[in-house]
């Protein structure tokens, strides 16, 4: 059993990247975060007491169910490479493999008879982070597929392949103006993979692969605009044997169109060809090349119950009949080359029980969270105001945040309470839903007690902010603001209040510091009757934000976001929760 540390101590960051061992195979120990409202305020540097969450228990599942002789219909992972160079061939095998990001942020890769953790090394000893995407593409280099990372501040870095640890060799920032960056394997016909990137505004642009040695990527062109009708975009290397890429999109209604790859730069994609209904019953559509060894790439899928399915491709857009492979994928965050706006920043729900002990749910990208974890000492923040931000960071951790005798601590940072500085006794709520600024750093909104909010862009450490910007007034109309992530499905952070009369409000993100938010949008009335309402973050495992509201009789729902900025009927969590007087 390995307890879990924070990758940041108090004065900065560490340049350690293995500082915190983050472990799937096991549940952490409850630890004791110490009792603040005790202790005398603590100053930068000072260390009052440890505060340690616990690590998911979620495993992945093992490999043997995902290999099988080619030709007996089993899905063994690459088969046969296809015509297209294999995007993910880790192990040299010429098959491509299947690389993931774990419930605790762990990248590992699959060969098809062993899996194990990949350690992207930058050289530089950075801290540890979360990356927000991670996909793979080949052709870029002789030694294998590159691997890319994508950090949540727009960093894209590029790796040169190893079986452990591919190590870093370009890095760019200025990415976080895309909400879906992807390889879908070659589009310009020179046998080198290219990439895709998505603005939230819905164009599309293509960035060709380089194979000289030296940057990875060339200059961007405009494929074109109206992508943003797709809540998936799955590039599938090559479906029709030409050994030019393919791509699937889909839209909310579950509705799958084919583009075939034409080979040409200035038009990469042939008209979409419609591929079936009824794919949103699926929460993550991922390609690792063929599957089944008849030369064309197949599709993934998974159900939010965690089931992940084979569709072998026909070659035209079409697919036979899907086949079971296995169970128990919701313990994967992010497959490498998925077609999902990924989710970042917040998948955890707190709750202060009545005697002042702080508890943990990890979602489990299911619907459902993980048992509880106590985190705090027994009564240790009875009477406290807290807030459980989205991460403000680069470690994926959403942030506890405490204001006290005026101080604002964050133990968020190093486990300890961080204290950021003064002065916010005059705010009664907090918020952060993650990104408003469009910087790709986590910020925070604070509502005086006149009404008044304010804007605090994060300085992507956790440990302090901008200069407050005056965003808005007559907010004291509502009784509750949260949110924690994208609900409207463009990939920006959002902002949900409930007016004083129930109804309930969606404020979409606009990535603009001057204007963080579009005007409101009703989307629900009724709301007054909830005695909590909580922003989780992605529970089902789609990268979209979801709502958990609790009823008078201690009932918890959760209310699945739609992609368009509304809300799925409810469904029932669990009874009981009547034992919190406050959900985070």
């Amino acid at each position: 059993m390995t307890s879990m540390e924070r990758g940041r101590d108090a004065a900065g960051p560490r340049r350690d990247t293995r500082a915190r061992v983050r472990v799937a195979a096991c549940t952490a120990l409850a630890l004791a975060a110490g009792t603040l409202l005790s202790a005398p305020a603590a100053a930068a540097g000072e260390n009052p007491g440890r505060f340690q969450r616990p690590v998911s228990d979620a495993r992945v599942p093992g490999v043997a169910p995902l290999r099988a002789d080619a030709g007996g219909g089993g899905a063994a992972f690459g088969a046969r490479a296809a015509a297209a160079v294999p995007r993910s061939d880790v192990d040299g095998d010429g098959l491509s493999d299947m690389i993931v990001q774990d419930a605790n942020g762990v990248v590992q890769v699959s060969t098809g008879t062993t899996a194990h953790e990949l350690v992207y090394d930058d050289g530089q000893g950075s801290a540890y982070q979360v990356f927000k995407d991670v996909f793979a593409t080949g052709g870029l280099r002789a030694d294998g597929p590159v691997h890319f990372t994508l950090s949540a501040s727009g960093r894209l870095s590029a790796y040169a392949n190893d079986v452990y640890t591919p190590s870093r060799y370009w890095s760019g920032g200025g990415w976080q103006i895309y909400n879906k960056v992807f390889s879908p394997g070659d589009l310009t016909g020179d046998g080198v993979g290219d990439v895709l990137a998505r603005t939230f505004a819905g164009e599309l642009y293509l960035y060709p692969g380089s194979a000289d040695g030296g940057a990875p990527l060339g200059g961007r062109i405009l494929v074109g605009g109206g992508w943003g009708q797709f809540d998936q975009l799955v590039g599938m290397n090559d479906v029709d044997g030409d050994g030019i890429a393919d791509l699937f999109a889909r839209n909310t209604a579950g509705e799958l169109f084919f583009y075939s790859g034409t080979g040409d730069a200035a038009r990469p994609f042939e008209g979409k060809v419609p591929a079936g209904s009824g794919w949103n019953m699926f929460n993550a559509l991922v390609s690792v090349d063929d599957l089944d060894a008849d030369g064309r790439a197949d599709l993934l899928a998974r159900t939010v119950s965690g089931a992940l399915y084979r569709y072998s491709s026909t070659g035209a857009g079409g697919f036979a009949p899907r086949v079971q492979i296995d169970t128990g994928w919701n313990a994967v965050n992010q497959f490498a080359n998925a077609g999902n706006v990924s989710n970042w920043g917040k998948e955890d729900l707190a709750g202060l029980d009545t005697q002042g002990t702080l508890w943990w749910y990890l979602d489990r990208n299911n619907g459902n969270f993980s048992g509880r974890e106590r985190i705090s000492d027994v009564g240790g923040w009875k009477g406290a105001t807290i807030a459980v931000t989205s991460s403000l960071d680069d470690d994926s951790y959403p942030e506890i945040l405490q204001i006290r005798d005026g101080g604002l601590y964050n133990f968020g940072v190093d486990g300890t309470a961080y204290r950021i500085g003064g002065g916010w006794g005059v705010y009664n709520t907090l918020v952060g839903p993650g990104d408003l600024s469009g910087d790709g750093k986590g910020d925070m909104v604070a509502r005086d007690g006149s009404g008044t909010l304010y804007l605090y862009r994060g300085n992507g450490n956790g440990t302090g902010f901008a200069a407050k910007q005056r965003i808005g007034t007559g907010w004291g109309q509502f009784n509750a603001l949260l949110g924690a992530g994208d609900i409207s499905g463009d990939g920006r952070a959002d902002l949900i209040a409930r007016a004083t009369d129930g109804k309930l409000y969606l404020y979409e993100g606009t990535g603009v510091a001057a204007s963080p938010f579009k005007a409101k949008k009703l989307i629900g009335s009724g709301w007054g009757s909830f005695t909590a309402l909580a922003a989780p973050g992605d529970m089902n495992g789609d990268g979209r934000a979801d709502l958990v509201a609790r009823g008078g009789n201690g009932t918890l729902y959760r209310y699945d976001s739609d992609g368009k900025g509304n809300f799925k009927p409810r469904a029932t969590v669990g009874t009981g929760w009547n034992t919190y007087s406050g959900l985070y």
